[in-house]
């Protein structure tokens, strides 16, 4: 793990296509601006762990419930 700080105003450059800018600090919280190309998924951390985790869950659904919720369509 990389660690690094930053004023506002000031970036870091990931693999000469992705800007990470520190646009506004709080006493609590940092605004980012993120520049990256369409096909790299940006996505806060929780919104992966839910993501993750339905993955999760459709995989373990038993079929034989999976064939009764399709039967009824």
């Amino acid at each position: 793990m990389l660690i690094l700080q930053r004023k506002r105003n000031e970036s870091l450059s990931i693999n000469n296509n992705v800007t990470i800018s520190v646009m506004e600090i709080g006493t609590d919280w940092v605004k980012l601006a993120i520049d990256a190309p369409k096909e790299i998924p940006v996505l806060r951390s929780e919104l992966k762990e839910a993501a993750d985790e339905n993955k999760k869950a459709s995989v373990e659904v038993p079929q034989n419930v999976l064939n009764e919720i399709f039967k009824k369509k």
